[in-house]
């Protein structure tokens, strides 16, 4: 077993600093309490409390009868029942457990619409202060004198999801964490977004509702100005990290993670979608879900180019998959694009490639099929052994390649694929992360003891059996051609393959070396060393620290960059090409 690296310096909660609203931040609920009362003194008399699905509103309108007694109008009670918008919308719900279709519709199509009329005249006739409340309340009163967007982050979500909470629109559907994410994924927060975004302009205050103990909020004028100084400056976002059940021990080691836990098999390091952006102010501090910057800022974080093929999307994933110590990744292939823009409605597809960052002798990758593979035949063994009658004899189908550190493996949409145990993958794709269709698991159960749901059926229809041993290793393997040489080291072009969008650059560098963001977003990772530094050209934003393994994004408006290190190191660099 390979000694894991000892740096230590990895920054668990890293933060991004905000100039010029110092006690900006109110905390707690009597403050923000405090907020609402003073609201309704000055002569604001329709409040408006739009949540994002997760947040308690049960919760927030105790607060609100304790604090003010004012009158309160529930969203809740225009929304359609939990069988008509499983009716309404099961086309894209679907009957199975991850996969559902992409819905492009807003969050009035879950409402009533004669009861979203009444509501709207009752508040509008009301002779005293009030307050709409809940998923939607915009809708109940579109013309507030005082908008508050109460947030939350997709990780706390996914974590009360865990402890039985259940969707807004269709309740604890069967229980099934993957069941109810999916509800989220395809339909609730994609509606949500594009709520607050429709909200731009007249919100007046953000709160931050991940901790339901202590809100957090901030006025809009200070909110914009964290958006607006995060997208012209390198930044990291708040990682995640989870178990699995192929999880390993290194990212435990590394990052300095919870020794109790039993394993880390994923780490989030690099997903707007999925991160958050914690600002400080001053000494406050406060968290928004980082897809917020993305969607508020997209042209100076994403660059022209970039923001004009893909819109307000992030395409570029940084994410760790640790299997050190532990189990091989479920056998698995990702669908073409015109597969998934047709059964999935999604416009892009997921494209990826793993950056072998730490390895030992017997580290391997599963890439690609055998010379001559039988579609037929291979469909056969998969469903066989799915039924219990025998385990897959991977290696018949599969080729199996060894794989050290540093190695740059390339997986184009449609290669038969896996990482093997004892291998730490940092794993570089586009951004459509839930669709991977497992061909076979190893015959293991997931970690809530339910079998691991396989998709032979979509997964056969996306293999493509032309990228056999030899297309893999002439355009797959060891891709890695030195583009330029310098006093301070190379510059390697490492991939992706001509298929996908993504291009990498690996720097080794001793000194300083400028880099140019090629109207893209630039995603980073120090794949090599204790520390390296990431400065400005013309002195527009502070340096930035970035230590082993952690991933920075650097916006396109930034221009230039200069990367710098006192030592030896590697810095992996992706964009958009």
């Amino acid at each position: 077993m390979a000694a894991y690296p000892d740096y230590h310096n990895y920054d668990l909660h890293p933060v991004t600093d905000v100039h010029g609203f110092d006690g900006a931040v109110v905390s707690g609920w009597d403050a923000v309490m405090d907020v609402l009362a003073s609201e309704l003194a000055s002569g604001r008399r329709r409040i408006c409390f739009e949540l994002y699905p997760g947040v308690d509103e049960d919760a927030l309108a105790r607060q609100i009868a304790r604090k003010t007694g004012v009158r309160v109008f529930r969203s809740l009670q225009a929304r359609l029942s939990e069988a008509e918008l499983l009716s309404r919308f099961s086309a894209y719900i679907t009957d199975d457990r991850v996969f559902g279709r992409m819905y492009s519709g807003s969050l009035e199509d879950c409402f009533d619409p004669d009861i979203l009329r009444q509501l709207q005249g009752e508040i509008r006739d009301c002779p005293d202060p009030c307050i709409a409340l809940g998923t939607g309340a915009a809708l109940l009163m579109p013309d507030a004198d005082s908008l508050w967007h109460w947030d939350l982050t997709r990780w706390e979500i996914q974590l009360r999801m865990r402890r039985g909470m259940g969707t807004w629109m269709c309740g604890i559907m069967d229980g099934q964490q993957l069941t109810k994410y999916k509800v989220g994924y395809f339909m609730e927060w994609r509606m949500a977004d594009r709520m607050k975004r429709s909200l731009s302009g007249r919100i007046r205050f953000r709160v931050d509702a991940d901790d339901p103990s202590l809100p957090r909020l901030i006025p809009e004028d200070a909110y914009l100005s964290a958006l607006d100084q995060t997208a012209r400056k390198p930044f990291r976002m708040q990682a995640y990290y989870d178990p699995s059940v192929w999880g390993g021990q290194w990212m435990k080691h590394v990052f300095g993670l919870d020794p109790e836990v039993p394993n880390y098999g994923w780490s989030f390091d690099g997903v707007p979608e999925e991160n958050a952006l914690c600002f400080r102010f001053g000494t406050d501090t406060i968290t928004f879900p980082a897809i917020n910057l993305v969607h508020a800022r997209p042209l100076p974080l994403l660059g022209e180019h970039v923001y004009g093929r893909f819109g307000a999307e992030f395409p570029i994933r940084f994410d760790f998959l640790d299997t050190m110590e532990g189990g091989n990744l479920s056998l698995q292939v990702h669908p073409m694009t015109e597969y998934i823009q047709k059964t999935f409605g999604m416009q892009y597809t997921q494209d990826e490639s793993y950056y072998i960052l730490d390895a030992t002798d017997e580290s391997c990758v599963y890439l690609g099929v055998k010379p001559g593979m039988d579609l037929k035949a291979f469909e056969a063994a998969l469903r066989e052994a799915q039924s219990g009658a025998c385990p897959l004899d991977a290696e018949r189908f599969v080729n199996r390649f060894p794989v050290k550190k540093h190695d740059h493996v390339l997986i184009p949409a449609g290669t038969v694929h896996c990482s093997g145990k004892n291998t730490v993958v940092l794993e570089i794709s586009a951004t459509p992360y839930i669709f991977t269709f497992k061909l076979w698991d190893w015959g293991r159960v997931g970690l809530d003891g339910l079998p691991r749901p396989v998709h032979i059926d979509h997964g056969i229809a996306n293999i493509q059996a032309d990228r056999d041993t030899a297309f893999c290793e002439k355009n797959l393997l060891h891709q890695e051609t030195v583009t330029a040489r310098d006093a301070g080291g190379t510059v390697e072009h490492t991939g992706l393959h001509s298929l996908e969008f993504i291009e990498t650059e690996r720097h080794t560098l001793l000194g300083s070396r400028v880099i140019d963001v090629h109207d893209s977003v630039n995603v980073l990772n120090l794949v090599e060393g204790r520390e390296a530094w990431i400065e400005s050209t013309d002195g527009s934003f502070p340096p930035a620290v970035i230590h082993y393994s952690e991933t920075f994004i650097v916006p396109a408006a930034v221009g230039q960059y200069v990367l710098k290190s006192s030592e030896n190191v590697m810095v992996l660099c992706a964009r958009v090409r």
